[in-house]
């Protein structure tokens, strides 16, 4: 299937293709070091160089001119505040999409936003089918319940499991799940579904991760890390989920840009390497960037600099019981945040499991979305308050300086001695745990196969 460009700002620059010559030429040990360090914080919120800062000022001057943002508004005399139309974290992924060339940026989001208006995907979000919704889930990448070193959200993707049999099951339940306010779509279901995933990540998974503790709060989690494990995949199975695994790469580049953090391919057959290079012409060149194909050997170090122990699934060297299909196992963190979301625990299950379907994580608050039996599903659930972090345990400040990369600001600590507060300052050491762009697309228009790889090869 393809999804056409709307606007000339979705081609690639000759360096994200120069970048991604091969993929296999990614380095994980390098990616490792720069996420361990404040590095890959750069272009993100409360992380740019003053030239940065300009752009981003530019771009929503830009947005607000054509109408297409809101600034938020401070309360006053007469005046009642407001929030603006959209956050900053989120307009930053446009700019940071585009290298902060304003006029680009500009250009994505507007399309996105056309889109986002044509295809009511608030509307769709609070009243899709809340088992087909779980059925489209169990189709692609699923939360762990788990966070990487600096927080953001592992996911897993088990191809094995969408043979042509499951998908064909798949594929004839998806028209009865699309809510009545979009029967008269011309949207397939099945890509309306998946749209809803990418609003969950979003509205809930991305803000929860933002709302734990972490090494960087001062920066919103606006990403996820892929496990993307290929074993047990034949040749013609890989062949015919070709549009399967196009469908959310292009949307996510188009509509969605830098939601993805790296994609860990794992258990890659013998096969692989000689079809790789037909393969990675699926997706667009910075996709292609974030991916790292592991060998056998690699997969333990690889994960493991990434990620703690215990939020890596037991089938790939580490402690978590997750297995594919399985609602998020959250760790005491995010158990303490989300309890109140937390069913009784179900025949033939070992542990409770947050609500299935739609929901958006609000701060103090869950709503709860989604039909069921053809009724609305509308609770809104507290969260508690968050727990006050021990002084030791709390992230470290950072600023950017002129260069745009993080560095630790000096922090201050309070001491008693003697019945007396003293008051020290040192530097805070570093914390040793610590796109997805190119196209702006028009969803409703579908192509050939010939036409798709012309595309994804371009």
């Amino acid at each position: 299937m393809l999804w056409r460009t709307k606007s000339q700002h979705s081609q690639a620059s000759e360096q994200d293709l120069a970048r991604t010559e091969s993929a296999s030429k990614n380095d994980p040990s390098a990616a490792a070091t720069q996420a361990a360090s404040t590095a890959w914080l750069a272009g993100h919120l409360n992380h740019l160089t003053p030239e940065q800062e300009e752009k981003f000022v530019e771009f929503k001057n830009v947005c607000a001119e054509r109408e297409y943002y809101t600034p938020a508004v401070e309360a006053a005399e007469g005046v009642e505040a407001a929030p603006a139309s959209h956050d900053d974290a989120t307009m930053l992924r446009f700019l940071r999409a585009r290298k902060f060339d304003v006029e680009g940026a500009w250009g994505q989001f507007k399309d996105t936003e056309d889109w986002r208006k044509e295809n009511a995907l608030e509307e769709l979000y609070a009243n899709i089918n809340v088992a087909s919704y779980e059925t489209t889930r169990r189709m692609y990448p699923q939360w762990t319940g788990r966070r990487d070193r600096r927080g953001i959200p592992v996911y897993v993707f088990e191809i094995r499991h969408l043979n042509s049999k499951e998908m064909a099951a798949y594929h004839n339940t998806m028209t009865t799940g699309t809510p009545e306010t979009h029967k008269s779509s011309t949207v397939p279901a099945r890509l309306l579904h998946l749209f809803t995933l990418y609003e969950h990540l979003l509205n809930f998974v991305m803000p929860v991760c933002s709302a734990l503790a972490r090494p960087n709060p001062e920066t919103p989690i606006v990403a996820s890390t892929n496990i993307v494990d290929i074993s047990g995949v034949g040749l013609k199975q890989f062949w015919n989920l070709k549009g399967h695994m196009q469908d959310g790469s292009v949307l996510a580049t188009a509509h969605y840009p830098e939601t993805l953090d790296r994609i860990f391919i794992i258990g890659a057959p013998s096969f692989f390497p000689t079809v790789w290079g037909w393969i990675k012409r699926w997706f667009d060149p910075v996709t292609v960037s974030k991916i790292f194909i592991l060998s056998a050997a690699e997969v333990a170090p690889t994960l493991n600099s990434f990620m703690e122990p215990t939020s890596i699934p037991k089938q790939y060297g580490g402690e978590l019981d997750w297995q594919w299909g399985d609602m998020p196992n959250l760790d005491e963190p995010a158990h303490e945040l989300l309890q109140n979301l937390e069913q009784p625990i179900a025949e033939g299950k070992e542990r409770k499991e947050i609500i299935k379907g739609p929901l958006l994580f609000k701060g103090d608050r869950i709503e709860v979305l989604g039909r069921e039996d053809g009724k609305e599903r509308r609770q809104t659930i507290p969260v508690p308050e968050a727990k006050v972090q021990p002084q030791a345990e709390q992230a470290e400040t950072v600023q950017a300086n002129g260069n745009g990369t993080a560095e630790p600001v000096k922090e201050t600590t309070e001491t008693v001695v003697n019945g007396d507060v003293e008051t020290t300052t040192a530097p805070v050491a570093e914390n040793e745990k610590t796109g997805l762009d190119n196209v702006a697309v028009n969803v409703n228009q579908v192509a050939s196969p010939e036409a798709q790889a012309t595309a994804a090869a371009a």
